[in-house]
C-alpha cells in the first residue's frame, strides 16, 4: 500500500490509508529511516512494582499527580493522564491463582468454579493460605499506543503532534495551543490536558533517549522484562512465540492486544499480552481510528453543497422565467 501523505501545515490524504499495514515513519516524511520501534508489554510477568511509573516521571520531569488514597485497590495513580504517562493497573479477580499459572491445575482455560458454600464465597477472603488462592491479581503497565493510524495527528491544527523517524507519535508542548482536539480523537483516551496551562501531554516513547541510541526509561527499569523495547517486527515475533508457549501451557485466555496490523488503528506501536478480555484492563475491545470516515464525510459535504448550489441556481432561473 502506498504511504500516506502527511505533512505539517497540509491536510493529510487519508484515502486508502486506514486499512492494512503502512509505514508510519514514511507517512511522517522520512523516506530513509531506522526500523519502527515500540513496546511489547507482557502482563503475565508484571509484578506491579510501578518502577516504570517512577522511571518515566523521573526522566521526563513529570510533576506528581496526587499522592492520595483513592480506595481503588493498591493503585493511587488511577489511569493515564497529562502527568501519568505510564500507569500500572491493578485488577483484582475472584479467580484461583492456578488459573493464571502455566501448567498448574489448569485445563481448557477455564478456572474452577467457586462453590457458593465455600469459605470466602460471599466476598471476604478467608485467612488460611489454602483458601486464599481463590483470588488473583492482574497487573498491566499501560502507555500511549503510538498507533499506526493516529487520529491525534490528523486533528492537530498546529503541528504540535508529529510522527518521528522511529514511527512514534510525540507532542511538542511548546507549540501546543491547548485546543484539545486530540483528546477526544484518541480511541484509547490516552492524551490529556494539564489544568495549569491547558496543554496536551502524553508518552513520547522517550524520543530524546531513542535519538542517542538508548532505550526508554520505563523499559530499562522494568525488573521482570515485562516491558520490552525494540524493533516492532522483532517484538511481534517474540510476542507470537510467547503467546504460543502460554497456550501450550494451558493458559487459553492469553491473547495479544494491538498486535494486528489490520485492526481498526492499523496496529499499535505499543501492544500487550493480556490474560483476560481487554475490557477487564480498561481497554476498548475493538478500537477504531476516529478520523476513519473523514474522507467520505468531506465527499458527502461537497455533494450536499453542490446540491444546494444547484437547487439555488435552478430556483433563480425558474424565477427569472416567471
Amino acid at each position: 500500500m502506498a504511504p500516506v501523505d502527511i505533512q505539517i501545515g497540509r491536510a493529510p490524504n487519508l484515502d486508502g490509508a486506514l486499512l492494512g499495514d503502512t509505514d508510519p515513519a514514511t507517512q511522517g516524511g522520512y523516506p530513509d529511516h531506522p526500523p519502527r520501534m515500540g513496546f511489547f508489554t507482557d502482563t503475565s510477568v508484571c509484578i506491579g512494582c510501578k518502577a516504570c511509573e517512577v522511571a518515566c516521571k523521573t526522566w521526563n520531569a513529570i510533576p506528581e499527580d496526587g499522592l492520595v488514597f483513592t480506595g481503588m485497590s493498591m493503585d493511587n495513580s488511577q489511569g493515564l493522564g497529562a502527568s501519568t504517562w505510564r500507569h500500572v493497573a491493578f485488577i483484582e479477580q475472584r479467580k484461583p491463582i492456578d488459573a493464571q499459572d502455566p501448567g498448574v491445575q489448569h485445563a481448557g482455560g477455564s478456572p474452577p468454579a467457586i462453590p457458593p458454600d465455600a469459605p470466602g464465597a460471599s466476598g471476604a477472603l478467608p485467612s488460611d493460605s489454602e483458601q486464599s488462592s481463590e483470588f488473583r491479581w492482574l497487573m498491566a503497565s499501560d502507555v500511549c499506543k503510538h498507533c499506526t493510524h493516529a487520529a491525534c495527528l490528523d486533528v492537530c491544527p498546529t503541528g504540535s503532534l508529529f510522527r518521528t523517524e522511529f514511527g512514534t507519535v510525540v507532542v511538542q508542548e511548546d507549540i501546543c495551543n491547548g485546543c484539545g482536539y486530540c483528546i477526544p480523537a484518541c480511541p484509547y483516551g490516552v492524551i490529556d490536558q494539564r489544568k495549569e496551562d491547558g496543554r496536551a501531554w502524553k508518552c513520547t516513547l522517550c524520543y530524546d533517549r531513542l535519538s542517542v541510541g538508548q532505550e526508554p526509561a520505563c523499559a530499562k527499569n522494568c525488573p521482570t522484562n515485562s516491558i520490552q523495547f525494540g524493533p516492532l517486527d522483532e517484538l511481534r515475533e517474540r510476542a507470537d512465540a510467547r503467546l504460543a508457549r502460554l497456550h501450550e501451557a494451558g493458559v487459553a485466555d492469553a491473547r495479544l492486544y494491538g498486535r494486528d496490523p489490520h485492526d481498526g488503528v492499523g496496529g499499535d506501536g505499543a501492544f500487550f499480552l493480556l490474560l483476560d478480555e481487554p475490557e477487564v484492563y480498561g481497554l476498548p475491545p475493538d478500537p477504531v481510528v476516529t478520523t476513519r470516515d473523514l474522507p467520505s464525510m468531506w465527499k458527502h459535504v461537497a455533494a450536499a453543497a453542490a446540491t444546494l448550489v444547484g437547487g439555488a441556481l435552478a430556483a433563480f432561473v425558474a424565477g427569472r422565467r416567471l
